[in-house]
């Protein structure tokens, strides 16, 4: 799992590639941390488009970016979610509570460098 961020005006753009499983969730909540710590940003918008795998464990890695983001004062949003793990936050009730996007054929794939 490998966390790239890139922040401009206040927002920070979060890519995550790869799986995100129980073994990965741990060190992508720390990474996610030590960025959103780095550069407080008032947004973060966490996009999946490089995400191959996700389990339950990515909802512990959302729920905790947005309890961290509201405690900040900020907003949370995911976007480009590939369609097995939107099921799952669908199904978790997450989409109710943060806003969420669908990856869609038309959506292109976002790479961020360091």
């Amino acid at each position: 799992m490998k966390v790239v961020g890139l922040t401009q005006d206040g927002v920070t753009n979060l890519c995550l590639e790869g799986e995100l499983d129980h073994h990965a969730a741990k060190s992508a909540l720390i990474r996610i941390g030590q960025i959103i710590d780095a550069e407080l940003p008032h947004s973060v918008v966490l996009d999946l488009c490089s995400l191959t795998f996700m389990d339950s464990s990515g909802i512990a890695v959302v729920v905790h970016t947005f309890r961290r983001m509201k405690e900040l004062g900020g907003t949370l949003t995911v976007v480009n979610i590939p369609p097995h793990a939107f099921r799952i936050f669908r199904a978790a009730g997450i989409s109710r509570m943060i806003p969420m996007s669908e990856r869609t054929q038309k959506n292109e794939r976002r790479t961020y460098k360091r």
